[in-house]
């Protein structure tokens, strides 16, 4: 697993133990495309909806389309597993 992954992984982490703020900060570090699809789910489980769509659409995801909370965190978490593209 390379490191940007990890650090992702770590921020999933402080997330789900409900640490916002040190969760925000780490993912602020990270310019992918999954690391703005986590910082919309930071913004949507804190009920910033404004900023969680503004990070969706930074990640080239549909806001209005999303799952739950539970569900979005389990496609990201999937989504780290994924391979890279070629």
């Amino acid at each position: 697993m390379n490191d940007k992954l990890a650090d992702l992984r770590s921020i999933l982490a402080l997330l789900r133990a409900g640490q916002w703020a040190a969760a925000h900060d780490q993912v602020q570090r990270h310019q992918s495309p999954l690391a703005a699809w986590l910082h919309g789910l930071l913004h949507l489980q804190e009920g910033d909806l404004e900023d969680a769509e503004n990070w969706y659409e930074r990640a080239g995801r549909r806001f209005r389309q999303r799952g739950t909370l539970a569900q979005e965190l389990a496609l990201f978490e999937a989504a780290l597993d994924e391979p890279p593209p070629c």
